[in-house]
């Protein structure tokens, strides 16, 4: 066997271990957010989320799934990834440092209940860990998904889902296990929630929510109900942090 194969071999079962323990031991927390999401989303709430490098486009990932869809058709719902936005990202990086990148977005798009979700290997990327804060102080949940514990990020995050793995390419490739297990619950919820709305419901004929309209051979059945949740934008928001000095004077520790 060849140093390469073996190499390969090696990094294959270390992600079947990692997945081995997402199984064992992650399953249930993935499903009460998943349940958490399904009472949040369809009722105006939003999903936010950020990361760094490959847990920046898991991130995206993760949002796509639920503007788009995951398998089966359903509502669009609000989910917005931080690091998409380059003007933003390069406008708070120049202004306010790298360390405000995140937070500073979570502060202008954040509303209390709504969640955020931070994706770290490392658990300690201070632009992360400003934005966990500065969540939980908007009323946020705030929920990490990181490599081995400790870390910081999970003492900052109300819920942490963490991967028992050393190697970065496997505690990312087990996050997105984790990410599609979640879209794959939130919508079991929804869709079974929708289905039980549908089986249990009845509107009265004759009622202003509800005409049958006859023309000739042609009958319009119309619901006039609205079924649409305006979101609240009057909430408070967190402060926003005042402008960094000059890049040229000062002077930033490695």
């Amino acid at each position: 066997m060849t140093d390469t194969l073996r190499a390969a071999q090696a990094h294959c079962q270390s992600l079947q271990d990692a997945v081995a323990h997402l199984r064992d031991n992650g399953l249930e927390q993935i499903t009460a957010w998943g349940r958490h999401l399904a009472a949040t989303l369809p009722v105006g709430g939003r999903l936010i989320a950020a990361g760094n490098g490959g847990s920046a486009a898991q991130a995206q990932h993760l949002t796509a799934e639920l503007v788009g869809r995951y398998r089966r058709e359903r509502p669009a719902y609000s989910a917005i990834a931080l690091p998409a936005d380059t003007s933003s990202l390069t406008a708070i990086g120049n202004d306010y440092g790298f360390e405000e990148l995140y937070a500073r977005q979570v502060a202008a798009h954040g509303r209390p209940g709504d969640v955020l979700v931070l994706m770290s290997t490392s658990g300690r990327s201070p632009n992360l860990l400003a934005a966990a804060d500065t969540g939980r102080a908007a009323g946020l949940r705030v929920w990490a998904m990181t490599g081995p514990r400790p870390n910081p990020l999970t003492l900052r995050a109300h819920d942490t889902l963490c991967i028992a793995s050393g190697t970065t390419a496997t505690v990312q490739e087990a996050h997105l296990v984790a990410l599609h297990l979640l879209c794959e619950i939130f919508d079991h919820e929804t869709l079974d929630h929708d289905h039980e709305t549908l089986d249990h419901e009845t509107l009265p004929t004759g009622t202003a929510d509800h005409e049958i309209l006859d023309h000739g051979h042609e009958t319009l059945t119309t619901d006039t109900a609205d079924l649409v949740t305006t979101r609240r934008h009057d909430l408070p928001r967190a402060q926003p942090h005042a402008p960094r000095p000059s890049r040229a004077t000062d002077r930033r520790c490695p």
